[in-house]
């Protein structure tokens, strides 16, 4: 059986949908401002494979990631460009789709942005008002009131003396207690602002995730993911507002992966440690950074180094080494085998990629040993982490925009064969050293040399 880590109830747990046979998961997307970091592609990737998972494990699944395309930086960086709000996040949400289908991230089920979805946040905080858990402030805004909600804090497992006392609280005197946080913010001249009962405004960041989520997928639902960072306040404020305005409770697992780190910091743009995936693309293949993605558990630290992709780079090249001239097939997995059902265990014990990318290792070491029965299983449990489906001499031989390209390897080659045909052996062991300090392995034969970048 399934078991999630529920940051909820901090312990894995027997997952149980609330409907046989359907998940319905929301996840928390990008703000599009500028280009997505190594961070945001880890959330892509992750909950690729959790939805991956669910749907090789017989779940139909709704999938929610949404789109904040109205918030504070997005309003300042669009200023900064003298651009219109419009023309930023149409840019980068662009990128940013470009970066996931590079990561072979599949497109989830809807994509809401928080522009679509003003007219639900806003009835949401008037049945916030209605229950007399949100109030209007003197200088115009709409904020929750968190005392007024008994069971905030239970994400975050603190206390509101131990929240109160928290760095990440903003002091603010319009707030009738600091831990409150707006719902809805009155509009500042030649800002975006939308009609409201409070007046013209916008949308606070929380209550779009609350709005968005219960629209699409109801009140009530099975999982809610993303970042180790958004788990207070973004979280927590989440379950206050969703449960507060419908009474019932919001989710039933929380799953909230690591953060991704640089010299032990979290990778962030607040701290300028990042690297943007576009820039880890120009230097690897996007599959090696999918991989070295999933070599770490989803729970755990990733840290990020250039060792660390050519390390995943030389991992993925030995499974796919162990597929040459196995051709391509969307065989499904024979559960009943052995290293299948391992695989199954590792993927149903909280999506544990790393034991289960330790089975795909044990199959090609099984494949090499002349065991080529195995090969299309290797394949099969490879595709239900998105990795491993194309053809591996393509793979093998793939490499940045600035490699030697192929016909002048393939003509090397030929000279470096004609060079042993005349038996100027020496010739030919420089012309091998040459291709191998560009990065080109070369493979004699009994009949021909084949090659692969490094």
């Amino acid at each position: 059986m399934l078991k999630i880590y529920n940051s909820l109830g901090r312990q894995k747990q027997d997952f149980v949908p609330l409907r046989p046979g359907e998940v319905r998961m929301y996840v928390c997307g990008m703000t599009v401002y500028d280009l997505c970091h190594l961070g945001h592609g880890r959330v892509m990737v992750v909950f690729d494979v959790v939805r991956r998972w669910l749907r090789a494990s017989g779940y139909r699944v709704t999938y929610v990631r949404n789109i904040t395309d109205i918030d504070d930086k997005i309003i300042r960086r669009a200023a900064e460009n003298g651009e219109s709000i419009g023309q930023l996040t149409a840019r980068f949400i662009r990128y940013m789709e470009e970066d996931a289908a590079a990561l072979d991230v599949e497109k989830p089920d809807h994509e809401p942005r928080a522009t679509q979805f003003v007219a639900q946040m806003v009835d949401m905080i008037g049945a916030l008002e209605r229950h007399g858990l949100a109030y209007s402030s003197a200088d115009g805004d709409v904020n929750f009131a968190v005392r007024k909600f008994p069971r905030y804090g239970m994400l975050s497992g603190k206390s509101l003396d131990e929240l109160r006392a928290g760095e990440r609280v903003e002091v603010d005197a319009s707030k009738q207690d600091p831990l409150d946080f707006v719902l809805w913010k009155r509009s500042k001249p030649h800002e975006p602002s939308w009609a409201s009962p409070w007046g013209r405004g916008r949308p606070g960041w929380h209550i779009e995730c609350s709005a968005m989520g219960c629209a699409l997928l109801g009140s009530h639902f099975d999982i809610h993911g993303g970042g180790e960072d958004l788990q207070f306040p973004h979280h927590e404020n989440e379950i206050a507002q969703s449960e507060g305005a419908s009474g019932v409770k919001f989710v039933n697992y929380w799953m909230h992966n690591g953060f991704v780190r640089v010299d032990e910091e979290k990778m962030s743009k607040s701290l300028g440690n990042f690297f943007t995936i576009r820039e880890i693309l120009r230097q690897f293949d996007p599959e090696v950074v999918r991989f070295f993605i999933l070599r770490a558990h989803y729970r755990s630290p990733l840290n990020y180094s250039d060792a660390h992709l050519q390390d995943a780079k030389a991992a993925l090249t030995r499974l796919y080494t162990a597929l040459k001239g196995v051709p391509l097939s969307v065989a499904l997995p024979d559960w009943s085998e052995l290293h299948a059902a391992r695989f199954r265990d590792a993927m149903d014990d909280d999506f544990g990629t790393p034991e289960a990318i330790a089975v795909l290792f044990d199959l090609a070491n099984e494949v090499n040993r002349g065991r080529s029965e195995l090969a299309p299983l290797l394949r099969a449990l490879g595709g239900t982490l998105g990795v491993l489906q194309r053809d591996a001499q393509a793979f093998l031989r793939a490499g940045p925009g600035d490699a030697m390209d192929d016909a002048e390897i393939e003509l090397r080659i030929a000279r470096r064969a004609a060079m042993k045909q005349r038996k100027d052996y020496a010739a030919a062991d420089a012309e091998r050293e040459a291709l191998e300090a560009a990065g080109i392995v070369l493979e004699d034969g009994p009949s021909s040399t084949t090659w692969r970048r490094k």
